[in-house]
């Protein structure tokens, strides 16, 4: 029992022991933190971030100071060029796709070098749906990937034959809907290091999404030319309502920003209404917010580890970005999970998820978000094909305690529904 559930006391005393094993994580995290935080506010210092900032503009957005900085802010914070932060970037793909068709041309290649990418792009690569609906392929850019090594890493031999010619050698950090390891920044360096000695021209574009100040260093630092993400991920500190960012070379960040909006006018234009504060507000708070979804994530992982459940990362191991994946076995004991961390969310908790068809999903999804904006998974949310290995894809938690009292109430919801034993 607790003050506030009704907890199995086993189940209590098991994520006692839990957290206690966890004390060695948590005082990395909380120095990765102290140091990111220091980070953001040096680029506020620098920038001079100043209090008309926080407000938005209207109309063509002419001369919006406090949209010019933000992108300096972050430029600075990841160790950019420039960088375009805009909360119409309606999704973290979309934001990838505005990166990937503002760069590439007809005729060019585009190599993944981190095996499949994920679900929803597999129909802007051409890699599925119907020809015809502007995928990238429908305008004669070529797809390749190079598939992972067994262990999950990627086969740095192949990757240097296959970059040659290549436009641009793409990186998934985050292992999407796979058991296959994230990559960390230290793995990002050995990739960015195989593909200049291979093809020095070629552009190493970054998806950094669910990564972002979980270490100390971001791609860009050791030699990304362009890296991406979503505001309602990490960056945005759980107080972003939308958007997401581009950061890297400049001259990569001006054709990505003529997508955008228009070529000629790029980042010039853009109205930002009342979003500034959010997003100003979301950056500063990202280093602390995110060190409890990853305090969260690392907390499930042991506890769900003691309850007989394959975890990845494993327990103990370096984190790399907010995620666990949790192998639950079969469809029931994946549902229940799933059930369970909705009735530990604080909004929505009264409801039961249930698999769907999701657009730019191929199996049915089960979506766990009691989140206080829609599908934000830098709050506490889980999720998952309904197919094999019935693994969900658990990531978030504002803040740790809740994030903690999620991950219980969730495992008790199991207990609840038979399908887990102490």
């Amino acid at each position: 029992m607790t003050d506030f559930f009704k907890i199995d006391r086993r189940l209590t005393a098991l994520a006692e022991k839990a957290e206690a094993e966890c004390a060695e994580d948590f005082a990395r995290i909380d120095e990765i933190a102290r140091y990111n935080g220091e980070k953001v506010l040096a680029a506020f210092i620098k920038n001079k971030v100043s209090e008309p900032y926080l407000h938005g503009t209207t109309g063509y957005g002419y001369d919006d100071a406090g949209r010019d900085t933000l992108d300096r802010v972050y430029a600075d914070a990841f160790g950019a060029e420039d960088a375009l932060v805009r909360f119409n970037f309606v999704n973290g793909t979309h934001t990838i796709s505005t990166a990937l068709y503002g760069i590439l041309r007809p005729g060019d290649r585009l190599l993944m070098c981190t095996g499949a990418p994920y679900d929803t792009l597999e129909e802007i690569v051409g890699k599925r749906g119907t020809p015809g609906n502007g995928s990238l392929a429908d305008y004669g850019i070529i797809y390749e990937e190079v598939p992972l090594l067994e262990s999950g890493m990627p086969d740095h031999e192949k990757i240097a034959e296959r970059v040659k010619g290549a436009k641009i050698a793409y990186i998934q950090r985050s292992r999407g809907y796979s058991t296959r390891p994230s990559y960390g920044v230290d793995e990002i360096a050995k990739l960015v290091k195989t593909v200049r000695s291979a093809e020095p021209n070629a552009i190493v574009m970054v998806d950094n999404c669910y990564g972002e100040f979980v270490e100390k260093l971001e791609p860009t630092n050791v030699g990304a030319d362009i890296i991406m993400g979503s505001l309602i991920k990490n960056p945005g500190g759980g107080i972003a309502s939308t958007g997401g960012y581009i950061a890297g070379r400049k001259d990569l960040i001006e054709l990505c920003a003529y997508r955008l909006t228009c070529v000629g006018m790029g980042k010039e234009i853009g109205a930002t209404l009342h979003q500034n504060r959010e997003m100003y507000m979301g950056f500063f708070l990202a280093p602390q917010t995110v060190s409890g979804a990853v305090k969260t994530s690392v907390f499930a992982c042991r506890l769900f580890n003691m309850l007989g459940y394959e975890t990845l990362p494993k327990p103990g191991e370096p984190r790399a970005d907010i995620i666990a994946s949790i192998l639950l076995k079969n469809e029931d004991t994946l549902c229940s999970f799933i059930r369970g961390i909705q009735r530990g969310a604080p909004i929505d908790a009264y409801a039961t998820p249930e698999p769907v068809d999701t657009p730019g999903y191929e199996s049915k999804i089960i979506m766990a978000a009691g989140a206080f904006t829609m599908g934000a998974s830098i709050e506490l949310s889980a999720d998952a094909p309904i197919r094999e290995p019935y693994a969900a894809w658990l990531q978030g938690g504002l803040t740790y305690p809740t994030g903690r009292a999620g991950i219980i109430i969730a495992a008790q919801n199991m207990i609840d529904e038979k399908t887990v034993t102490l």
